[in-house]
């Protein structure tokens, strides 16, 4: 092979070495920008989250919980509410609101599995010592009220929240562009008052943007009264409908698009304590459940009138299998037969103490006293040992007495004493 020829192989490998050289310069760079997009996103993603974290601290002194935390993979209890928007002639970050949707998420990383539990907006609590809906829970205490009120109806911990508004929620829906539903009823309501119209024809499919999906969500009964029979409870099943929808179209690969709006709009409307690092970390893993493991139910129990007022009266032996779940490992966490319980009537109503140590030893405790003191006008549980909180907490739920003490010193032998005051009644 003569040198003309040596020289000519050499330029070509040499032209071929520059032209791989160049690609490889030429994915390198698009990575590098790729690194640099996601970075800056990744930037901007925390930042959105970092700021629906602080909403709080821009609207409702009262949304400033403090909630139980949980260890790495062990269940939690998340609260979801939706409120609405209160009364229309007052303005500001800090106008009442009631809780027009109440949910309880429970998610279990090691199982994947999670269970979302509707609590009805006309379920009856206690609150500061009077009987009210529990979607006034809000209105009162704010998140703080409306985790205590689910905390003590349930005798569960809540560890997390996350809180919309109706502006928010149609901003949500209109960021993953909207869910098909298949319409089941006639829908026909109008509401001036609220700015509300709802039409839906039954045998239909309806594409649900975000003021579609807001009329959808709250309807339950028509102008001639026509409608779900069974109300609120109805009203849920539907909304279960709809966010199987909603799961169903978050889990499809299109939505990686929208990301950046879906972040614009959570940072701005949705208020919740979790920290950046931890919506990240529960939102990655619930995402990778599948459907099969996601259920939805609701609280047992029926509509009833206390007086003028209609409520719903929750049944706690009829889900005694959902409050095993909802409780997990923590499930009372105590050996009733182990306590030593005094119980004192304080009041004239002969034998209350009797009625009342009846009652609890019906609930599984055994070792109670009865006896007399001197009146007080309100009820309460003086603790006579330290106790953990969860403990605590159900035991005030069993009691059905909110008012509690903590004595440093001990009364006799017993580790609780039961003040029965004029606010008591005979149990029947």
């Amino acid at each position: 092979m003569d040198k003309r020829s040596n020289k000519k192989i050499v330029k070509k490998k040499v032209v071929k070495k520059k032209k791989k050289n160049r690609v490889k310069r030429f994915f390198l760079g698009i990575l590098l920008i790729a690194l640099i997009a996601l970075l800056g996103f990744g930037t901007y993603s925390w930042y959105s989250l970092y700021k629906m974290g602080q909403n709080m601290d821009n609207k409702n002194p009262k949304d400033i919980v403090e909630t139980p935390k949980v260890e790495k993979n062990d269940p939690v209890n998340i609260l979801i509410v939706g409120v609405d928007i209160g009364d229309p002639k007052l303005k500001g970050a800090n106008v009442p609101k009631r809780t027009d949707t109440m949910m309880v998420m429970h998610y279990d990383p090691k199982e994947k599995k999670a269970h979302i539990v509707s609590v009805p907006r006309d379920t009856k609590v206690e609150i500061n010592g009077g009987a009210q809906k529990i979607n006034n829970a809000h209105v009162l205490g704010g998140m703080k009220g409306a985790i205590d009120s689910v905390e003590e109806l349930l005798g569960i911990d809540i560890n997390y929240y996350v809180k919309l508004d109706y502006e928010g929620f149609r901003k949500v829906i209109d960021s993953i562009g909207g869910v098909d539903m298949p319409i089941e009823y006639n829908m026909n309501y109008d509401d001036p008052g609220q700015n509300l119209s709802i039409h839906f024809k039954k045998g239909t499919v309806a594409h649900l943007d975000g003021k579609k999906a807001e009329e959808f969500f709250r309807w339950r009964k028509n102008n001639d009264n026509t409608g779900l029979a069974e109300g609120d409870i109805g009203r849920i099943r539907n909304q279960h409908l709809f966010i199987e929808k909603v799961i169903e179209k978050a889990k499809s690969p299109s939505i990686v698009l929208k990301l950046k709006d879906i972040l614009d709009i959570a940072s701005k409307y949705i208020t919740t304590n979790m920290s950046p690092k931890e919506i990240i970390s529960y939102g990655m893993s619930v995402a990778k459940v599948d459907s099969s493991n996601i259920k939805m139910s609701t609280l047992a129990g029926e509509g009833k009138y206390i007086g003028k007022t209609s409520y719903f009266i929750y049944d706690e032996e009829k889900s005694t299998e959902l409050l095993k779940e909802l409780r997990g490992s923590k499930t009372m966490a105590i050996d009733k037969g182990s306590l030593n319980i005094k119980v004192l009537n304080t009041t004239k109503k002969s034998g209350l103490a009797a009625n009342y140590a009846e009652y609890l030893r019906k609930m599984g405790y055994t070792h109670i006293e009865t006896g007399n003191a001197e009146r007080v006008n309100e009820s309460k549980i003086i603790f006579n040992k330290p106790l953990e909180d969860s403990v605590i907490k159900n035991i005030k739920r069993e009691f059905k007495i909110n008012k509690i003490e903590q004595n440093s010193g001990s009364e006799g032998n017993s580790d609780i004493t039961v003040m029965l005051g004029e606010d008591q009644d005979y149990i029947k």
